[in-house]
């Protein structure tokens, strides 16, 4: 997989504008979705390279990250003479980055694609890395290719625009990459008061420390074949939690289900791998502070763990988890019982009192 580059910008319009100089392509497209093109595009607009572009819109939010959409895309890149050697900008959060990512890899077996996340969730997580797809048959990102951007564009002039929910998703990811780090990482992201006024400078700092961490673990497995599937940590549970979510009709944000999916598999890590009880109380304390509690009752537990048995990272029909030791200390391919697992899924809902 060819190398991505970031660039965490301190002025972004003319970041972009040097850096699309450098690129040889024959037609720019940008995909947003409709919250982005009337809060986030206009930070953008007067680029002069944008003046030229074809804007192509699909309807916000995570539910809409299906074929239907991925085939509109791919029919207004075609019935506007995209080819081979055209360049597709995704300006939004994850699910454009995802999308968008996947619309590039699989149109004409590939077009170039830079991203610019424009939410806390795709900058730390989504648009960095190459993992590109959509949500298929009532599963999360069943169907994707590796396919990284030609750039990714991170600045926190998006992150102003934003709703509290929404940094709060994102937030959840630089919580998982702390998790996975060092105590270092794991001090400044777990004592940071997200009820204060955000200065957004220092905040950049915060979302460079998460990216670096993400861009370490894949540069070495870009595949993930090995070390990468640590950034899987929350999410064997917490993609189950945000499908049960959808299924019942009240959609999880994806920060929000593995928020939830950390708690679980915390719990998991304390009774498998020894990961310290104090520590476990810290995260859980963090969490309940400032994310909503996912309800659900005991009559679902099966329905989630069904969905576990479709996760991506299985082996051989077994549930594959990513645990850890301690702080930095992760334990890839865990293999954990149904009864434990259905113990981590109480273990979550008991810490919410519910």
């Amino acid at each position: 997989m060819d190398e991505q580059k970031v660039i965490i910008c301190q002025t972004l319009k003319t970041e972009i504008q040097e850096f699309l100089q450098t690129m040889n392509y024959d037609r720019l497209f940008i995909l947003t979705d409709e919250n982005t093109q009337l809060k986030c595009y206009p930070l953008v607009q007067d680029i002069p390279a944008f003046q030229e572009a074809f804007i192509i819109t699909v309807k916000p939010d995570d539910t809409h990250k299906n074929i239907e959409q991925l085939s509109h895309i791919w029919a207004q890149l075609s019935s506007h003479g995209a080819s081979r050697n055209s360049l597709l900008i995704n300006l939004g959060g994850g699910m454009i980055t995802d999308m968008g990512g996947f619309a590039g890899a699989t149109f004409k077996r590939g077009m170039q694609t830079i991203n610019i996340p424009t939410t806390l969730m795709a900058s730390v997580d989504a648009a960095v890395g190459g993992k590109t797809g959509i949500n298929f048959n009532g599963l999360k990102n069943e169907i994707g290719s590796f396919y990284p951007p030609a750039c990714v564009f991170i600045s926190g002039e998006f992150l102003k625009t934003l709703d509290r929910e929404n940094l709060l998703s994102g937030y959840a990811e630089m919580m998982k990459h702390a998790l996975i780090s060092s105590m270092d990482a794991y001090a400044s992201v777990f004592l940071f008061d997200l009820d204060a006024p955000i200065n957004y400078d220092f905040f950049n700092r915060m979302i460079a420390q998460s990216v670096a961490i993400k861009q370490r673990i894949v540069e070495e497995d870009p595949k993930e074949l090995n070390i990468r599937k640590a950034l899987n940590f929350g999410h064997t549970i917490g993609h189950a939690y945000e499908s049960l979510s959808f299924k019942q009709g009240m959609p999880l944000l994806h920060g929000q289900a593995v928020a939830a999916g950390m708690i679980s598999e915390l719990y998991l890590s304390h009774k498998q791998c020894g990961f310290p009880m104090e520590k476990l109380s810290q995260v859980v304390y963090y969490i309940k502070a400032y994310y909503p509690a996912f309800v659900f009752d005991c009559k679902e537990y099966e329905t989630l763990y069904e969905l576990m048995t479709h996760d991506k990272k299985n082996e051989g029909g077994k549930i594959n988890f990513t645990l850890l030791a301690n702080i930095g200390e992760v334990r890839i391919n865990q293999e954990v019982t149904k009864d434990k697992i259905l113990e981590s899924i109480d273990f979550y809902r008991e810490s919410f009192g519910f």
